[in-house]
């Protein structure tokens, strides 16, 4: 698999929910050089609760992962899908022991944490632009157009621009609703920057960002909220996780890509999108890719946590869960990415992580062994 870089992210207030997801268990060839060292640790760490807030692009992936690791451990972990600036809020403030975020920390972001962060990309996954129409059409959109619509300059979907790209459909004389984010959002900033990488205009109006001044349009918390708006109002458009599309029966648009190929956000193209060299922080954005059948937006997300683990009172056998959970995530934890439509993690991007996680510590030593 691969990639292409860049930085950003948030800031914002949120609250995290009271919701406990169970996980847990390392098995298998997989299993973290700390649970192979003593099944006495093991035995320990199933007995810690770890809790995550974040990215809700991320969630339907997590929460199966969450599942399936308590199936197989007992690790307790509340991950709760408040969006990715509050997760970044909540892991710089200490009340989670790990963040997730579709935007990776850039150096200044880094700078404000009170001490050495980690951040490690898990899955690959599409943002697909969704809408509700009579009959659901399967329409074709263009990163112009799509701009335009956002820029409210497109406001029917009738317009010659959309019915251009559409020949043999019968579009409306509707008003065109946008739907945006409410919520600072990884899964906007890279909605936006891709916006931004193929509209000159849209990059002097508005930019890129986890939140945006948006000309336009209705906003919705997460990516449920966003596809709540859409599902609930005729001649609404989107932008959402691809599952949060196919759980709620929206349609999605094909799009033209860098190279001028219309490309279906599926599995397959995703993981063209992210079939790219991985760089050893694991800091890259793949929107607008450059792989030919590859779909134009496409994202990694990323979990953040401390890297030394012995603050606020933490226990080595906390420290060892979290790190065991991490190792579990990239390695036995991908099969269960493609049921979902996320795209697995490349080879490349597993060893990355690898060395990441490697560089965890407590009280100055290595938490898994090299």
């Amino acid at each position: 698999m691969k990639v292409s870089v860049r930085p950003v992210l948030t800031s914002g207030l949120v609250v995290l929910a009271a919701v406990v997801l169970l996980l847990s268990g390392c098995s298998g060839g997989s299993s973290s050089p700390a649970q192979m060292a003593s099944s006495a640790k093991s035995t320990a760490s199933s007995k810690e609760t770890l809790t995550g807030a974040g990215s809700s692009f991320a969630y339907p992936i997590y929460d199966k992962m969450g599942k399936e690791y308590n199936a197989a451990n007992g690790v307790q972990v509340n991950y709760q899908a408040i969006g990715s600036s509050g997760g970044i809020k909540n892991i710089k403030n200490k009340v989670v022991d790990f963040g997730g975020s579709d935007a990776f920390l850039t150096d200044a972001q880094i700078k404000e944490f009170d001490s050495s962060v980690i951040q490690f990309p898990t899955v690959a996954g599409a943002i697909v632009v969704t809408y509700n129409l009579s009959g659901n059409p399967t329409l074709k959109l263009t990163g112009d157009v799509l701009a335009k619509i956002y820029l409210g300059q497109i406001t029917k979907w009738n317009d010659p621009a959309i019915a251009s790209l559409n020949p043999g459909v019968t579009l409306p004389a509707q008003d065109i609703i946008v739907a945006h984010r409410s919520d600072g959002s990884g899964t906007t900033f890279n909605f936006t920057l891709y916006l931004e990488r193929v509209s000159s205009e849209w990059k002097d109006k508005v930019g890129h960002g986890t939140s945006v001044n948006w000309p336009v349009g209705l906003g919705g918390a997460q990516n449920a909220g966003v596809a709540g708006i859409i599902k609930q109002t005729p001649g609404a458009i989107g932008y959402v996780e691809l599952a949060y599309a196919t759980q709620n029966n929206l349609p999605f648009a094909t799009l033209k890509n860098k190279s001028g190929n219309w490309v279906v956000p599926s599995l397959k193209t995703t993981s063209l999108a992210a079939d790219t060299s991985i760089p050893a922080d694991g800091r890259i954005y793949l929107d607008n890719t450059d792989a030919p059948q590859g779909y134009p937006i496409t994202t990694l997300t990323w979990v953040i946590a401390y890297k030394e683990q012995k603050y606020s009172g933490r226990s080595l056998d906390h420290a060892r869960a979290l790190a065991d959970f991490f190792w579990w995530m990239i390695h036995d934890g991908q099969q269960y990415a493609e049921p979902l439509e996320y795209a697995p993690l490349p080879s490349a991007a597993v060893k990355a992580d690898e060395d990441i996680l490697r560089s965890m510590t407590y009280d100055g030593k290595p938490i898994l062994s090299k």
